[in-house]
């Protein structure tokens, strides 16, 4: 059972809200109900947002916790008015005092998707998303000069999530692809990359928490087997220090992790966030 509700509330996407929110509830040993509710841009969706935040405290018998990054006045007035929960007005905790130190008003516009989606980064940020897509697991050679990180590991090792992910938050082309039996009779990476070896940075993971993610997808399988698993991995890694690539491993770490770790390590001329 979720021990509390929270709710992001926003005029524009409800991102930020949620991002900024999530990283301070991450410091606190809780599961709470996710609520979300973008473009309250006007005072009627403010009074419905109201009710429903107040709804839920009845409800439950606790005040929800409620992040706001609310830019028009008149709306936010009517959430700091009438929610009866606990209020955290990111906007008024930041952007007040930085107006006031700096000496200047913010824009208080209402999110920046709009300027964004026309700018060069937004472009190449969709560019690198489909690159990304065309080759994950290995599906394309073509154009991998053009990558700026080759991910390698065993299968289910977390190439395709974090590809993605350094591919939608940072803008980077990421390829991915599996080392195989082939490779591993060889003891070779995959010929098509060793052109590219310096871009390349392999992950890992331990033969235990590999072998149960591959049962929950081929259970009972040779696929999944531990003692397969423990030989791919040995493999795998024998592999990486031949080849002198880069590798870390991702058993305990999350996307965001790992990504962070790749950019440390490949340190690309351009990041786009």
């Amino acid at each position: 059972m979720h021990s509390r509700t929270v709710f992001f509330v926003s005029d524009g996407t409800g991102i930020t809200a949620e991002t900024f929110g999530n990283a301070i509830l991450a410091q606190f040993e809780m599961k709470p109900r996710h609520v979300r509710l973008p473009f309250i841009d006007t005072v009627d969706k403010a009074h419905q947002a109201v009710r429903q935040i107040n709804h839920t405290g009845e409800v439950e018998g606790k005040k929800p916790i409620v992040f706001t990054t609310l830019v028009n006045m008149e709306v936010l007035k009517v959430i700091q008015e009438g929610c009866k929960g606990m209020l955290l007005d990111m906007f008024g905790t930041f952007v007040h005092p930085l107006e006031d130190e700096l000496g200047i008003k913010s824009n208080h516009r209402i999110g920046r998707f709009s300027d964004v989606s026309r700018s060069k980064e937004y472009t190449d940020r969709i560019e690198a998303i489909n690159f990304s897509l065309a080759h994950d697991d290995g599906q394309s050679n073509r154009d991998l000069a053009g990558a700026d990180v080759i991910l390698v590991g065993v299968s289910r090792s977390g190439k395709t999530p974090t590809s993605l992910y350094l591919a939608m938050q940072c803008g980077l082309k990421a390829a991915n692809y599996p080392l195989i039996p082939e490779d591993f009779e060889r003891r070779q990476l995959p010929p098509a990359l060793v052109p590219f070896r310096s871009k390349i940075f392999g992950l890992t993971i331990s033969p235990d928490r590999l072998a149960e993610i591959r049962a929950e997808r081929r259970p009972n399988s040779r696929y999944a087997s531990l003692e397969n698993c423990r030989m791919e991995v040995s493999e795998a890694e024998a592999m990486m220090r031949r080849a002198g690539i880069r590798w870390l491993s991702t058993t305990t770490k999350s996307i965001e992790e790992i990504a962070t770790t790749i950019l440390q390590e490949i340190r690309p001329e351009k990041l786009v966030y």
